[in-house]
């Protein structure tokens, strides 16, 4: 498949059209100029001079989207020298930020776009009650500054084992559960006196604290709180602390949130579940089934799907999606779930997540059905840039 094209009129022709939001047709086309796309259908005309890509007997779908990634921050074959996930010498860093630790020279982006992974979100880790600022990026780039699409786009935090364990062991607080919900708490409490104090100031200088800054942002609701937890009482716990603060909760990992189905969709509470392809290495995971996904969306759960890269590598987050399918999930439902719905999470669905006029030309050409684990993508584009090309061969960042 011919994909060396440059940035002119591009037409991608023939072939399945899979838009998420919308019809799927097939023997159609999608005009890309500029980087967006301008039409899409069975009854597009090409323009003379365009650049065409044959995709007939393929699949084109929009980039995935991991919205829970630790790429670029927890580097592969790299140790300790390229493992910046958790800044755990405090409960409370809010004013951390994965932006700054990512590398794009990491491995894993590589994987993500052959695995056509083209955007996700990079979080900081569950070592801390208060982890740091996400961020969401374009899976290629020279720098991470030019890779960004959303900063920030949420605000990590964590209940339940990993917190516990890590404070815990140090014999620090917070060393329990009960600990690890007061010290949100408490931070949300010192961040809403903190807004208070600079609304009446009246012109005279308060003295600033980022952590407190970037709290404000939840609690303003400008960002999402991206709230780790596993079992079913930790979640709880998440949608009590959402109760009581007003912020605006996404639940990841929410192994257990089956059990709760019903009360997570009537809050209209996001889950982002996974990783789906781990052992049950710890207590809280011990509920953890393939079949969970397709629970929650059959009570109505806004659902994604994520790896937690690189917990399960990045590529096979389409895989994830496959395998949910066989055990219950709508298959409309998994390709949502790691297109517009995570998209939708990270703020970033008005570019991103479906094919329609408008948006960016981030999307690939599958060989075949890619809820078939055998399928592979043979090309994909970035904002209309060409970033895998025929082979699977991943071309030079942008």
């Amino acid at each position: 498949m011919d994909t060396t094209v440059g940035m002119g009129p591009l037409a991608i022709v023939g072939g399945r059209v899979v838009p998420i939001e919308g019809t799927p047709f097939s023997d159609g086309a999608i005009l890309i100029e500029g980087g967006t796309i301008r039409a899409l259908g069975r009854d597009v005309r090409v323009p003379d001079g365009a650049e065409r890509v044959d995709a007939t007997g393929k699949v084109v779908l929009p980039g995935l989207v991991d919205a829970h990634t630790h790429l670029g921050v927890h580097e592969e074959g790299e140790g300790w020298a390229g493992q910046d996930t958790n800044e755990m010498t405090d409960p409370v860093t809010a004013h951390v930020r994965a932006l700054d630790a990512i590398n794009p020279a990491d491995l894993g982006f590589q994987d993500a776009v052959a695995g056509g992974v083209l955007t996700v979100n990079v979080n900081p880790g569950s070592g801390n009650p208060i982890g740091g600022q996400t961020v969401a990026v374009r899976c290629t780039g020279q720098t991470v500054d030019e890779m960004v699409l959303r900063s920030p786009s949420g605000m990590k935090s964590a209940l339940g084992e990993n917190p516990k364990r890590v404070f815990g062991d140090r014999k620090e607080f917070p060393s329990t559960r009960l600990g690890t919900a007061a010290v949100i708490r408490d931070a949300f409490v010192k961040a809403a006196n903190y807004l208070a104090k600079h609304e009446h100031a009246n012109d005279e200088p308060v003295e600033r604290d980022l952590r407190w800054e970037a709290l404000g942002m939840v609690l303003r609701r400008e960002i999402p709180w991206r709230q780790h937890c596993h079992r079913a009482d930790d979640i709880a716990t998440a949608m009590r602390l959402a109760d009581e603060f007003g912020y605006r909760l996404v639940i990841d990992h929410g192994t257990e949130a089956a059990l709760l189905a019903d009360r997570i969709a009537e809050r209209g509470v996001p889950v982002l579940i996974g990783p789906l392809l781990t052992s049950r290495s710890k207590v809280e995971l011990r509920n953890r089934s393939l079949a969970n996904p397709g629970r929650l969306a059959a009570a109505g759960v806004e659902l994604g799907i994520i790896t937690d890269h690189p917990v399960v590598p990045i590529q096979l987050l389409h895989v994830q999606a496959a395998l949910a399918v066989r055990e219950g999930l709508d298959p409309a439902a998994a390709l949502r779930a790691v297109t517009l719905t995570p998209a939708r999470v990270i703020g970033v669905d008005d570019r991103l997540g479906s094919l329609e006029p408008g948006k960016a030309a981030t999307l690939c050409v599958w060989s075949g059905d890619p809820l078939d684990v055998r399928s592979r993508v043979e090309a994909a584009w970035i904002d209309g840039r060409p970033v895998l090309l025929g082979g699977g061969t991943t071309t030079a960042p942008m």
